[in-house]
């Protein structure tokens, strides 16, 4: 039976003991179940809770300082999301009216 490598360290030499798969090089532990569910697509909410998916319309919840400018986005701003990613303080690509094509936290977006 052949399983996946390790994500850890890349290695073949991956064995099951139960429900787990266990890598002797690296002695990394996973559960293939788990693992499938980490490679779905990120995802993220707006300060309303609601689920945003690329292509969507939202508009901005408050005034946002752009770094590195002395541009503010105001409260109200349109943008299309391009991609959601996995980030840790931005998770949408987006296109903002004015403004082009920036990075947006989720949280400070409301889904138009």
């Amino acid at each position: 039976m052949s399983f996946p490598p390790c994500p850890a360290c890349k290695s073949e030499f991956v064995y099951q003991d139960q429900d787990q798969l266990i890598c002797p090089e690296c002695g990394h532990e996973w559960s293939p179940s788990e693992a499938a569910a980490e490679d779905e697509a990120p995802t993220a909410k707006d300060a309303n809770g609601t689920p945003l998916q690329a292509g969507d319309k939202i508009t901005l919840a408050k005034d946002l300082k752009v770094k590195g400018s002395s541009l503010v986005l105001k409260i109200g701003t349109k943008a299309l999301i391009r991609r959601i990613v996995d980030g840790k303080d931005h998770e949408l690509d987006c296109k903002v009216d004015g403004a082009g094509e920036m990075m947006v936290t989720a949280a400070f977006v409301k889904k138009a």
